[in-house]
């Protein structure tokens, strides 16, 4: 089969279109005819060497962390799916390659599409879906009435995270550019601040929730945002202990990873804050949850651009660009 393939870690390091073997297919996994994939920030980093000493992933590989497609094959143990189901899902960890034509997903990730969605549209929501659900109902627990700050509205996770914090029944506000005001108004933002213009420490005070994506002078305002005993979540880092001791990093990884967040840590402390990192996981359960909302018609996706398979790097180039609106997609059939 055709996939692409990351070689060396490296900046912007080019995937190389290479044929490899079909993945081999463990008794609890399904094996996805690849229609289309969600291109991510994740992808990106991945790439770049970003994560390698706490997802100390063998090379080469096939990147890719988004599919959606049709099941072709299924393994003696899986009993959700049969052939010729239509399926997505946000892939595991070590066990990542939408950048392909066929993928294997464990059964316990996979979900089926949703009813009314191409499969372009599906391809764009599991990761950034699955990061605002755990964002918001797992760690943060948003509650109805309380006051979300989502940065970065108009971005993957941003789109998504607005629509279901509405759903939950929060206040919302955002930041983003002045351009794409109206796409999060349209997709439920109470308040938007142009971060070009405005200060959002000067905007905002007494808030519940932050979901974090940005930099570390970004994640530092956001204290002065959140009241005490509000919440801050960050999908961007500085990862925390908890996040160490959940993928098992090294002794020493463990301790860079002490140092690093020790800083925001210490201020939210003395600001009464509970600061999480999030990096979120592969769920089928909260993604069959997260079907059920999207065919009810409260959560849409937002698909900035949709590119060829052959233009895979294309596309990944578009997210290193940071002016996407929504998701990138590749279309592999």
């Amino acid at each position: 089969m055709k996939a692409f393939v990351l070689e060396r870690y490296g900046h912007k390091r080019v995937l190389q279109p290479t044929d490899v073997p079909v993945p081999a297919l463990r008794d609890d996994e399904v094996l996805v005819e690849v229609h289309a994939a969600g291109v991510n920030q994740l992808d990106a980093k991945l790439r770049d060497g970003a994560f390698k000493l706490v997802i100390p992933y063998r090379l080469p590989i096939t990147l890719g962390h988004d599919v959606a497609g049709v099941v072709f094959r299924v393994g003696p143990r899986v009993t959700r799916f049969k052939v010729g189901d239509e399926v997505y899902a946000r892939l595991d960890d070590f066990r990542i390659g939408a950048f392909a034509e066929y993928a294997p997903v464990k059964e316990a990730s996979l979900a089926h599409k949703p009813l009314h969605l191409s499969m372009e549209q599906a391809a764009s929501l599991p990761l950034v879906a699955l990061t605002a659900w755990q964002a918001f109902v797992e760690k943060a627990r948003l509650k109805a009435g309380e006051k979300v700050l989502i940065e970065a509205g108009s971005g993957g996770v941003g789109t998504i995270a607005i629509q279901l914090a509405k759903h939950l029944g929060a206040i919302v506000a955002t930041t983003t550019s002045a351009g794409n005001a109206a796409l999060v108004r349209d997709l439920g933002a109470d308040v938007i601040i142009d971060y070009r213009s405005q200060d959002v420490a000067d905007v905002l005070h007494d808030y519940d929730v932050v979901l974090h994506s940005q930099d570390t002078p970004s994640l530092l305002k956001s204290l002065g945002v959140l009241r005490p005993g509000g919440r801050l979540v960050s999908i961007s880092g500085p990862p925390d202990l908890e996040f160490g001791r959940l993928v098992a990093a090294p002794l020493i990884v463990r301790g860079v990873m002490r140092l690093m967040s020790a800083g925001v840590r210490r201020k939210a402390r003395q600001a009464g804050v509970d600061y999480a990192f999030l990096f979120m996981r592969a769920e089928g359960s909260q993604l069959r949850e997260i079907t059920s909302v999207v065919d009810a018609g409260i959560i849409r996706p937002v698909v900035d651009r949709v590119f060829p398979f052959e233009a895979t790097n294309e596309a990944l180039a578009h997210v290193d660009s940071g002016r996407t609106r929504g998701k990138v997609v590749i279309k592999v059939r």
